[in-house]
């Protein structure tokens, strides 16, 4: 019974060893780590069988025809990573030997661009070749914004979700769908107002653009503001209100408070009321907080009164 028993375990041994040797593994687990790619570029050198290592039956190798010279035993060495290119000498931001990173030329660069455009179709299309936002490898499209030229109300939020970068619009989503809802509220049709975003795409994963990303996209969403030229500006969120006049008060302590927002050079000092107001994805989550957004609302569409009696 015991030679059986001896029998069994080497059976189930040879197949545990088969079946490894087919899933691949052609060596031992060794303590210390190792490059498998470096190793595997490197001269193989037949080496007899290790000491205690049973081959699988039917796999014995053959006798040689002459004793092999074993190799003395080596360190694996790890690879090195390839040392960093230095950026070209016209990227924006470069510093030699570092990663390319977008810097003040980039955001000057896109200031010019911005200001080059007399229209927002103009607008459009030169953000549509702007190149100089990271965000714009990863988004499926360009969110530029919704509604008429001449609108006397402007929403601005902060940045495109999965829904709006899908379709191409901001605020189609759950959030946006609140937002026409609350629209309707002050006799306001979606229609009628202008809503954009300070990002045009969206973030990976829905995350908050960094502030250099948004430092770049900045002057095409201030250039949508001089040539609208709304009554009325309102900041969905404070992300977008801290954005464009630098507030650094949190959202529940800015709402509902009346700013001056200058606009550009060409205005000759203009500037344009504006409010921030809970973003509508905010409300979703704290539905409690609807009656903050509904005042402000409520002086909104009472500043558009006076604006039209005036």
């Amino acid at each position: 019974m015991e030679g059986e028993g001896e029998r069994k375990v080497s059976s189930a041994l040879e197949a545990l060893l088969d079946f490894y040797i087919s899933a691949g593994a052609d060596g031992w687990l060794e303590l210390d780590p190792a490059d498998a790619f470096a190793l595997s570029e490197a001269p193989r050198t037949a080496a007899p069988p290790q000491a205690g290592r049973m081959a699988p039956a039917g796999m014995q190798p053959a006798a040689p025809a002459a004793p092999a010279r074993q190799m003395p035993p080596q360190s694996p060495q790890p690879r090195s990573a390839p040392p960093l290119q230095p950026a070209p000498a016209h990227a924006p931001g470069a510093a030699g030997g570092g990663a390319v990173v977008p810097g003040d030329e980039v955001v000057v660069a896109a200031r010019e661009a911005a200001r080059s455009a007399a229209t927002l179709d103009e607008l459009r299309e030169t953000l549509a070749r702007f190149d100089g936002c990271n965000l714009k490898l990863t988004a499926k499209s360009l969110v530029f914004a919704d509604g008429p030229a001449d609108a006397r109300v402007m929403f601005v939020g902060e940045a495109p979700g999965r829904e709006e970068d899908a379709r191409g619009l901001p605020f189609v989503g759950r959030s946006g769908q609140l937002l026409d809802r609350m629209l309707e509220a002050i006799g306001l049709a979606r229609g009628e107002v202008y809503i954009t975003n300070v990002v045009p795409w969206r973030p990976p994963g829905n995350r908050t653009p960094s502030p250099q990303e948004t430092e770049i996209c900045k002057p095409f969403v201030l250039r949508q503001i001089e040539l609208v030229r709304p009554k009325v500006l309102v900041f969905l969120g404070g992300a977008s209100a801290k954005a464009l006049t630098g507030v650094q008060d949190g959202i529940l302590r800015l709402r509902g408070r009346w700013l001056e927002l200058p606009l550009g050079p060409d205005a000759q000092g203009a500037t344009i009321r504006a409010m921030a107001t809970l973003h509508p994805a905010y409300l979703l989550r704290s539905p409690v907080q609807k009656r903050y957004a509904w005042r402000d609302f409520l002086a909104i569409k009472a500043a558009l009164d006076e604006a039209s009696g005036s």
